[in-house]
C-alpha cells in the first residue's frame, strides 16, 4: 500500500518565509503610520486654518474648540428621541442615509443599463448623448418643485432628487467604459460565437467595471451632497433639516458640528468605493 508523500520544508525555507512576512509586515506598517501621519497633518493644518479665520472674525464663526464641545455633546447621546424636533444625531443622519441610497440605487438601476446601451449603440449615442448634457448641469434645487408637484410629498420629492442628479455621473461614466474596450477583445467574442448575452457578461462588463464603479463613486457622492440641500426644504427628520433647524436656533456650533459629520459620512462613503474599485482595478 502506497504512503502519500509529504513535502519537507528545510529550516532555512521557514527562515526566509519569516523574513519575508516580517518584511512585508513592516513595509504595511511603515505605509500605515506614514498615511495616518500625513492624516493627522491635514487635520492639525485645517483646525489651523479654522482657528484663525474665527478669531480674525470674531464671534461670528465659532472656533474649532466650542465646536468640538458640541460636537461631543451630540456623538455622546445620538439616538434620543424626544419628539418629531428633537432626535439624536445619528437618528437624523440614519434617516438621510436611508433616502441617500433608495434615489442613489433608483438612478444606478437606470444609469448603467442607459449607459450602456449610449456607449456600445451609435444610434443610442446620437439619442441621449444630448439630453445627458442637457439635464446634467441642472441645479438638484431646480428638480425639487417638480418632484414635490408629482409626488405630493416633501420625502419623496427629496428622493426623487437625489434620483435624477444621482444619475449622470454613472451613465457618462459607464458610457465611456463601454465605448473604450479594445477591438482585439470583440474580436474575441465573435471568434469564440459568444452570444449577446455572453459578451456582455465574459467581456463587456469585466472591462468596463472600474468605469462603471467611478462612475458610481461619483454619483454616491452627489447623491450624499444633495441631500443637506434638498431636507432643507422638505422638513421633517434629516441631517439637512438638523442644519436648518440649528441655524433657526442661532447654534453655529451645532451647524460645525453637522458640516463635520455630513464631511465624515461623505468621507467613509467615498474610501468604501475607493476599496471596491482597487479590487477589479486593472493595469492599462
Amino acid at each position: 500500500m502506497s504512503q502519500s508523500i509529504k513535502p519537507v520544508v528545510t529550516a532555512s525555507q521557514l527562515s526566509m518565509r519569516k523574513s519575508i512576512f516580517e518584511s512585508s509586515l513592516g513595509n504595511y506598517l511603515k505605509s500605515s503610520g506614514q498615511s495616518l501621519l500625513y492624516t493627522l497633518a491635514g487635520f492639525g493644518i485645517l483646525l489651523l486654518l479654522w482657528a484663525l479665520v474665527s478669531s480674525f472674525v470674531g464671534k461670528e464663526l465659532p472656533g474649532p474648540i466650542p465646536t468640538l464641545k458640541v460636537f461631543w455633546e451630540l456623538v455622546s447621546n445620538p439616538l434620543y428621541d424626544n419628539g418629531p424636533n428633537d432626535k439624536g444625531i445619528a437618528l437624523q443622519l440614519g434617516n438621510s442615509l436611508v433616502r441617500v441610497f433608495i434615489g442613489f440605487t433608483l438612478g444606478s438601476l437606470i444609469a448603467i443599463p442607459l449607459g450602456v446601451l449610449i456607449g456600445s449603440t451609435p444610434v443610442f449615442h446620437k439619442l441621449f448623448s444630448p439630453i445627458v448634457q442637457l439635464l446634467k448641469p441642472v441645479s438638484p434645487l431646480a428638480w425639487f418643485p417638480i418632484g414635490l408637484a408629482v409626488f405630493k410629498h416633501a420625502g419623496e420629492a427629496t428622493i426623487f432628487v437625489i434620483f435624477i442628479t444621482s444619475l449622470w455621473p454613472t451613465v457618462i461614466n459607464t458610457a465611456f467604459g463601454v465605448g473604450s474596450v479594445p477591438e482585439d477583445h470583440k474580436v474575441v467574442g465573435r471568434a469564440f460565437g459568444f452570444s449577446r448575452a455572453r459578451y456582455l457578461l465574459r467581456i463587456l462588463i469585466p472591462y468596463s467595471l472600474p468605469h462603471i464603479l467611478t462612475g458610481l463613486r461619483l454619483s454616491l457622492g452627489v447623491a450624499w451632497l444633495v441631500i443637506v440641500a434638498g431636507e432643507m426644504l422638505s422638513g421633517g427628520i434629516g441631517i439637512g433639516f438638523f442644519v436648518w433647524d440649528s441655524w433657526n436656533a442661532l447654534s453655529l456650533e451645532r451647524v460645525m458640528s453637522a458640516i463635520l459629520l455630513i464631511g465624515a459620512v461623505g468621507l467613509f462613503l467615498d474610501r468604501g468605493f475607493e476599496i471596491m474599485a482597487r479590487k477589479v482595478a486593472y493595469d492599462s
